[in-house]
């Protein structure tokens, strides 16, 4: 067996200091909240317990969490919905060149490029000076959907540029009208995308605080929450918030991993069985 050259051991230790980078904040994160009740913000750490994830299920030692963790997730639920149906119509729109396609599709990219905190005022000073509530679910839903769409948009546009349309063309050929193509043909095919950009347009927005800085209202969402907690919460109650929205992200994904690994599988085992079929 030929040694590795040196460069593959530069490369694995620039690597390694890179996820270190990465994941050291959050690791860090995790281990402090899991210390004793006279622990601190930093190390070294005073014991271990419980005690500061005990703290956080109290309402009154974390103010408004709970609210904001529902209220992020009900955000983020409404975008993630808005977001797969937009980007599928979308897709399905662009895949035939339209008068002004390009200019809308230069116009969608636009919305990635422009400062979050300007759309955020912009969005806000559009709904106070049109006499609209600005509020978590108008003025911020509509602000999030801004960064959410053209992430979302894109992998369509990337998905159906690689579509083949014989799949299609058999269906029609069997008598299917466009509606029961797109149903039983296209969506199912496509299913595992469409979780993907239901994943990002959750995380994306879960996660979201420039562009909800100026346009949720008077009620927080959770990075909003958490913010607002750095500056008068001086224990590690606050890690154990962390390490809790840290788990339910994680969970999240893993979730959507699952779903997509199914889908997947269960696509290959019916075209086996469709292969053997036909021999």
């Amino acid at each position: 067996m030929e040694p590795r050259p040196r460069s593959f051991y530069i490369l694995t230790g620039f690597f390694v200091l890179f996820l270190l980078f990465l994941y050291g904040p959050t690791l860090t994160i995790g281990i402090l909240s899991f210390q004793g009740p006279g622990g601190g913000l930093t190390f070294p750490m005073r014991g271990t317990s419980l005690h500061w994830f005990r703290e956080l299920f109290e309402q009154q030692a974390v103010g408004d969490i709970w609210g904001s963790f529902r209220r992020s997730l009900v955000l983020g639920l409404m975008v993630m919905t808005t977001t797969v149906v937009v980007s599928v119509i979308g897709g399905l729109a662009f895949r035939k060149r339209f008068p002004g396609s390009t200019v809308l599709f230069y116009l969608i990219v636009t919305a990635l490029v422009i400062p979050s905190i300007l759309i955020s005022l912009g969005v806000g000073l559009m709904f106070d000076q049109a006499g609209m509530t600005v509020h978590w679910s108008t003025s911020g839903y509509g602000a999030q959907l801004t960064w959410t769409l053209p992430f979302g948009l894109l992998i369509m546009f990337a998905v159906f540029n690689r579509f083949d349309k014989s799949y299609e063309e058999a269906a029609r050929d069997q008598g299917a009208t466009a509606w029961q193509t797109l149903r039983y043909v296209v969506l199912p095919i496509i299913a595992p995308m469409l979780l993907g950009v239901a994943l990002f347009g959750f995380t994306l927005s879960y996660d979201e605080f420039a562009r909800t800085l100026l346009t949720s209202g008077s009620r927080n969402t959770l990075p909003l929450e958490i913010y607002g907690m750095t500056t008068n919460v001086t224990t590690p109650v606050l890690y154990a918030l962390g390490t809790l929205t840290t788990g339910f992200s994680l969970l999240v994904i893993g979730t959507f991993i699952t779903v997509t690994t199914y889908l997947a599988r269960k696509r290959a085992r019916a075209a086996s069985d469709a292969g053997k079929g036909l021999v």
